[in-house]
């Protein structure tokens, strides 16, 4: 089999994708570059890309506005601190020009002078476009009661 700009364990692909989850969850931050860091998100993501949160609720599916601009507002209102979000674990899996990212991740902030912290799971779908790997849809539910990251399970398989 032949290396190429398609191959599905082609590092320089791997590297790409993860620089694009990387720089998703570095947006989330309060502080200074806020408005660079939402930038960045913006130009992530392919024009009609979908983002959709769960939580227990019946999904809130959002265009990249309306997931957008309550972040920015959020981060920089002064209403939260400290507000940090990070990858703990994730795996990538690619094929041709599609790939997926799929992991846990934690957050903490500061909020009323409490440190709150909260972990969950994250889907990224991801597509190869002329000016790289961008998101084409995220989903993401949070810990709660009764739904631990860290007891996330497949089911079904491939084998």
């Amino acid at each position: 089999m032949t290396e190429d700009a398609h191959e599905p364990n082609h590092q320089s692909d791997l590297g790409e994708i993860q620089s694009v989850v990387d720089t998703f969850f570095a947006a989330f931050a309060t502080g200074p570059d806020l408005a660079e860091r939402m930038a960045s998100l913006r130009g992530l993501f392919v024009p009609q890309a979908l983002v959709t949160s769960t939580g227990g609720r019946a999904p809130a599916v959002m265009d990249i506005d309306a997931f957008i601009e309550p972040r920015r507002a959020l981060l920089g209102n002064g209403t939260l601190s400290e507000f940090a979000e990070w990858p703990t674990e994730g795996r990538i899996d690619v094929f041709g020009d599609i790939a997926h990212w799929f992991g846990s991740y934690a957050k903490t902030w500061v909020q009323d002078g409490s440190v709150v912290e909260g972990r969950g799971m994250k889907s990224i779908q991801l597509v190869r476009t002329a000016a790289g790997w961008r998101i084409s849809a995220a989903a993401w539910d949070d810990e709660r009661p009764g739904v631990s990251a860290a007891v996330s399970r497949t089911v079904g398989s491939a084998d």
